[in-house]
């Protein structure tokens, strides 16, 4: 109880609940003899959580890469609610310990360090504790290991415990980074999300492990649902002022279903026309063995292949008994692919039956081509299916690039599923393994939110899928006001409908959890893109993707950066022209990409998968000429970094780089940060009024001068 009260007590002190990785600060110049470089080769960090208590043990190895001695302090900065535990640097048989300084003290340390070597990036550490220790001279090519070790209280949010962690941004260390949370007691947690970072979650004996690649740095977010009956509720909002809020819904089922699930009416549709033939082929059937697998005694199934003719295993559903599973094995090792692609055929012999009540009726259609036989139109195939789906989930896998993704995202349109693209390169069996892992345990069916204390608009899905056991479902959308009360979320579980409600908060005012808007920004992208390329473009629409991309520095192919002259951006230049292709068109390696992303930042988890589902850089812009920082989108301009949503409408304050008002306005306005990184000339847009710092700017606040600036910066 000591222990608990001292994490408490520390908590109330500092605010900010970031903290970052260490560095060892060459703080004087070098001596005769000494002079070698430290560079950081490797980073461990190992966490247990028990409750709400987290036991952080940070492990860092620094090499001196130089030819002379190298020596200097290593800093850690703390997080505000951390109890320091201690320190180890041991030098042969000496073991050296450190100190922990105050946020005011280490404020001091860290404006001094950012003046001297002219790194913003570290203000982001400013308000923290801070762990220093000197560390003794360490030779040419000696490795120094330091472990740092300290506890602290998890917030709670909802129903899950949140752990946050901030890695910097220093680059990828040579000899390898980990983040590994450890909970010994896995029966009280539901499976761990990340909106930041991809994780990896095992149970073993009793206890569950996560790992998380910090590669894309950045701040790792992590929630860890508690076990509170069907489904767990967390509820996150970033509230900006002055305009509607962000917020992301998490509901998290248990990781393993009851004893009883609802069934399944499972319906595996397998290309295997001619272009299938080699590995695809091998590939596929690989996946449908698979799918076989994950049949329970109370699911139903149905096989059918498709080239120029239809092949059914059986004209019916058949019970997943053990004797239909292993003929249904037989019947896929005998199939050879050959002929055309009748998807029409396919199409009208999986779809149009009668579901039956209290099973979820689910389609998986998989190709890897363009219709050849029968109907070859995708606007007629795709409203012929649309009205024999009654009520079946479907969810379409396109193989290489000579699918129609019009028609794909067509029918996972309709079937309130999902399209999967697999690149020619990428394993069709790991695709598949991942869909149908998903799908294997159903929890709750046909959900919507029913009531919040505030109303909510722009939700992406904008219909929720199904919610599965084992998988969280991630709704992000925007909200008007402020309130607090129960959120009613109801769905169906075996033929009944169930509804659930979680007190939750929607603040006016939330400057932190910016993951959110970014988030968001990419599923609307997403959502847009492929309304434009299944409905046309409309300026609505296009400016829609424009904005979005501009103001939270997402590339799109409806944004693009014209280079007229050499660090010169055309300012809001959109292209407008490029008009999605003809139904029948969208086929080929563009169209493939486009759609490709479009589900890519859909179906985005995490800010890492959003990451990976941008578009490429435009063809007229060079690389070294645009940045991200931020969340925002800069392009070099007459030598100023430039916030590529500032307008000459906006009112522009010039402040000198690390004067003493540089620094109370990075305080005042902590977003600005990872944006002056970028250099001494930037120009930084905001809602009412644009920031640009450079020589010559003002060095000194006049009484209430940062005040205004700031309400009219954040448009509040």
């Amino acid at each position: 109880m000591y222990s608990l009260l001292r994490i408490m007590a520390v908590a109330t002190l500092v605010a900010a609940p970031l903290h970052a990785q260490g560095w060892i600060e060459i703080e004087h110049p070098p001596r005769p003899g000494f002079g070698g470089a430290l560079v950081r080769v490797g980073s461990d960090v190992s966490v247990t959580v028990t409750g709400r208590v987290a036991k952080v043990e940070v492990e860092e190895r620094f090499r001196n890469t130089g030819g002379g001695l190298a020596e200097g302090s290593y800093l850690y900065p703390l997080p505000g609610e951390a109890v320091f535990q201690n320190f180890s640097l041991w030098i042969g048989e000496q073991e050296i310990r450190g100190e922990v300084m105050q946020a005011d003290e280490a404020r001091g340390i860290y404006e001094q360090i950012v003046r001297r070597r002219r790194d913003p990036a570290l203000l982001s550490l400013a308000g923290h504790g801070l762990v220093r220790a000197q560390v003794f001279p360490i030779g040419p090519g000696e490795t120094r290991k330091v472990t740092l070790r300290y506890t602290q209280l998890l917030d709670r949010s909802g129903d899950a415990v949140r752990l946050r962690y901030a890695l910097g941004d220093r680059g990828p260390a040579p000899g390898g980074e980990m983040f590994h949370v450890r909970i010994p007691d896995a029966a009280a947690f539901g499976t761990p999300y990340s909106p930041t970072h991809p994780v990896a979650t095992t149970r073993n004996g009793g206890a569950l492990d996560v790992r998380i690649d910090p590669a894309s740095g950045g701040d790792i977010e992590l929630f860890l649902p508690l076990r509170q009956g069907l489904v767990g509720t967390s509820v996150v909002a970033h509230a900006p002022g002055g305009e509607d809020g962000y917020f992301m819904l998490l509901l998290s089922p248990p990781p393993s279903p009851p004893a009883a699930v609802l069934p399944r009416d499972l319906t595996l549709i397998v290309d295997v026309s001619g272009s299938m033939s080699g590995a695809k082929l091998d590939q596929a059937k690989a996946a449908l063995a698979q799918a076989l697998g994950t049949l329970t005694p109370a699911d139903r199934f149905r096989l059918i292949a498709f080239s120029s003719a239809v092949r059914p295993f059986r004209d019916d559903f058949v019970p997943a008994s053990s004797d239909n599973i292993r003929d249904a094995r037989t019947f896929v090792d005998g199939l050879t692919a050959d002929g055309g692609t009748n998807i029409e055929g396919a199409l009208d012999a999986a779809l149009g039956h009668q579901a039956d009540e209290g099973r979820l009726d689910l389609v998986v259609f998989m190709t890897d081509g363009l219709p050849s036989v029968g109907e070859r139109s995708p606007e007629r195939l795709a409203e012929r299916a649309a009205g024999r789906l009654a009520g079946a989930r479907l969810f379409a896998v396109g193989i290489g690039h000579d699918v129609n993704t019009y028609l794909l995202d067509r029918l996972a349109s309709e079937g309130r599923g999902s399209a999967t693209y697999v690149a020619p390169d990428a394993s069709v069996e790991t695709t598949m393994g991942a869909l149908l892992a998903k799908l294997r345990f159903p929890a709750l069916v046909n959900l919507r939110v029913v009531s919040a204390p505030v109303r909510l608009r722009d939700e992406s899905p904008g219909t929720l899928p199904d919610l599965f056991y084992g998988e969280e479902l991630v709704l992000l959308g925007r909200y008007s006001g402020s309130g607090s009360g129960p959120l009613v979320i109801e769905g169906e579980r075996n033929g009944r409908r169930e509804r659930f409600a979680a007190e939750v908060r929607f603040p006016a005012a939330e400057a932190g959890n910016e993951f959110v808007p970014r988030l968001w920004a990419a599923r609307r992208i997403g959502d847009l893109t492929r309304q434009i390329r299944l409905e046309g473009p409309s300026s609505t629409l296009v400016d829609q993707v424009r904005d979005l991309g501009l103001r939270y520095g997402i590339l799109t192919e409806y944004t693009s950066y014209l280079v007229q002259e050499p660090g010169t951006l055309a300012p809001g230049d959109v292209r407008r022209d490029v008009a999605a292709p003809a139904p029948s068109a969208q086929s080929g390696r563009a169209a493939f990409e486009a759609a490709s992303r479009s589900a890519g930042l859909s179906a985005a988890q995490n800010i890492a998968a959003a990451k990976a589902s941008e578009t490429a850089l435009p063809t007229g812009a060079a690389g070294r000429d645009l940045r991200h920082a931020g969340g925002r989108v800069f392009t070099l301009r007459d030598g100023v970094w430039t916030d590529a949503g500032h307008r000459d409408s906006l009112h522009v304050t010039t402040v000198a780089p690390y004067s003493e008002a540089w620094f109370a306005m990075v305080r005042a306005l902590p977003e600005l940060a990872p944006c002056l990184g970028l250099g001494d000339a930037v120009l930084v847009a905001g809602r009412g009024a644009s920031i640009r710092v450079a020589p010559g700017g003002r060095t000194t606040w006049a009484a209430g001068e940062l005040k205004e600036l700031v309400s009219r910066f954040r448009g509040t």
